[in-house]
């Protein structure tokens, strides 16, 4: 890890030395500014002045009072920022933005200063996606039981047609029955010798 930051060290003090060079042909990058500021990332951004042949850029990033660097360069992109990872919370940095030509670097932007957030920060937003996460749970899970109750009453509302359609053909079944019935009662209380169903009548 001590080469890694010595070799950044090194390339970034070669990019100096080149940007020395093409000062007058390539500007610095302007309107250096974070967002998404968190405890253990941030996002850099700049603009580029106009018509400046730019294919890339460097980020110099630095602790506040620490002489290590880290070194970030892209070539072939037009993107104007840069997710910085790996950072400590609550702690002070200083960034550098370049950009890349052709023919080397530009001078250094004026340093950005910023400083991450603290864990408990961090701690607090975790919580509260925690608790939008249980809180869509439970709506789900109370979606889940009113379609339970809605399809358990469909299904009783269904049976209860089902019987009611049964008992409605059993009586429609009975009807014809119950007219032959009446048909045989009043076929056997009225006869051919007594028409009207009474007692002969007595002549006077």
């Amino acid at each position: 890890m001590g080469i890694f930051f010595v070799r950044a060290a090194l390339h970034v003090l070669s990019c100096f030395s080149v940007s020395r060079v093409v000062a007058d042909s390539l500007g610095p990058p302007v309107n250096v500014s974070i967002r998404d500021l968190k405890a253990n990332s941030a996002v850099v951004t700049w603009d580029i002045p106009d018509a400046e042949p730019v294919i890339g850029f460097a980020i110099t990033q630095q602790k506040k009072d620490v002489r290590m660097l880290r070194f970030i360069q892209e070539v072939n992109t037009t993107t104007r920022s840069c997710v910085l990872w790996d950072l400590e919370a609550d702690t002070d940095y200083i960034v550098h933005v370049q950009s890349v030509s052709v023919d080397g670097t530009s001078p250094p932007s004026d340093p950005l200063r910023f400083r991450t957030a603290k864990e408990a920060e961090r701690q607090a937003s975790k919580s509260k996606d925690e608790v939008t996460m249980e809180e869509v749970g439970q709506t789900t899970q109370l979606r889940a039981g009113e379609l339970i109750i809605i399809v358990v009453v469909l299904i009783m509302w269904a049976g209860v047609i089902a019987l009611f359609c049964r008992q409605y053909d059993i009586i429609k079944d009975n009807e014809p029955n119950n007219n032959k019935d009446k048909a045989k009662n009043s076929s056997e209380c009225s006869t051919p010798e007594h028409p009207t169903g009474g007692l002969l009548r007595s002549k006077v």
